[in-house]
Parts: structure tokens; sequence; C-alpha cells
């Protein structure tokens, strides 16, 4: 009797591990109009010409400010495009009750990083099949080791992410 229920226990919790809540598209487009206006907000009190586009993709609400002179936005490496994510995050939370996974980009530079890092997987990819040796690249934000972890998946190999912040960066095993 105590091994099924042991049995039936790992297996509602493998289920709960399996199961991420999905946010419908109409909340998400609701934490896309939230953000908009939070960003709308930031822009006019920063005195800042610029356009909000919002979408929906990858099951998050994605936003991108485009136009006008907002390299300043991005700062060095993205960090202060990142706080200024963190910061939009808060808001939808504090309107919605809910925490949000929204990804804001800003004058392109996370389009343009994700072209940069998945190129730089495909080459590292290439160079672990070709030596067969694992390969550690520099430390990177959750961002970026995503866009490596997603490249390396998609050309057949493995990866995982190894350290603790801010210093975690992803190791590229051979197939």
């Amino acid at each position: 009797m105590a091994k099924a229920k042991t049995e039936v226990i790992e297996k509602v919790e493998e289920d709960a591990v399996e199961t991420k809540p999905v946010k419908g598209v109409a909340k998400l487009e609701e934490e896309g109009d939230i953000a908009a206006d939070y960003l709308e907000a930031l822009l006019d009190i920063a005195d800042l010409d610029g356009d909000i586009d919002i979408d929906v993709e990858n099951d998050r609400a994605s936003l991108a400010i485009v136009g006008g002179k907002l390299s300043h936005l991005v700062g060095r490496e993205g960090e202060v495009l990142d706080a200024i994510q963190e910061l939009t995050r808060l808001a939808v939370q504090t309107a919605t009750g809910d925490r949000s996974r929204l990804m804001l980009d800003i004058d392109n530079f996370r389009a343009n990083r994700r072209t940069e890092l998945t190129k730089l997987a495909k080459e590292m990819a290439e160079e672990a099949k070709s030596t067969g040796a694992s390969i550690k690249l520099a430390p990177m934000n959750a961002f970026e080791r995503k866009i490596i972890h997603d490249t390396i998946q998609e050309l057949g190999l493995s990866s995982e992410s190894d350290g603790e912040d801010p210093n975690r960066c992803v190791v590229i095993y051979p197939a």
C-alpha cells in the first residue's frame, strides 16, 4: 500500500514539473497593454520619442521601443534595458497581481544580440563537434544563455549552464 501511494505521489510531482502554467493570449495582450502604458509614461517623463510595438511570442508578451535616439536606454551590454524590463514587469505585476515574463527590446538591441549569439552558438557547436571537447563560453545573462541553449538543442548537441550569477555561463558538449 505504501509503495502504491509513493508511486502516485511521484507521478503527481512529475506532472507538476512537466506542466508549466501557460497564460492565454488575451491575458498576455493585457500584460502588453499595461506594459505599453507604463513605458509610454516613462518615455514622456524622460521627454523621449519612441514607438512601442506589442506582440505575443513564445507564451510571453513582447514589447519593443523603436525610433528616436534610445541607445542610452540600452546601456552598456544591455544593463539599462534589463533594469527597465524589470521595472516594467513589476508595473504589470502590480496591476494584474500575476508575475510577468514579458520581454522588452529597445533600439533592436535584443534582436541584434540574438543574431550574434545564434552565430556564436553555431560556431562553437562546430568546434565542439570537430574537437570532441566541451566548450565553456563567457558568462552571460539568462536571456543570452537561453538563446545559446535553444540553438545548441536545434543543432542536436547538448549544453548546460554552469556557475552562479553574474558569472553563470554555458558549457557546450560534443555529440
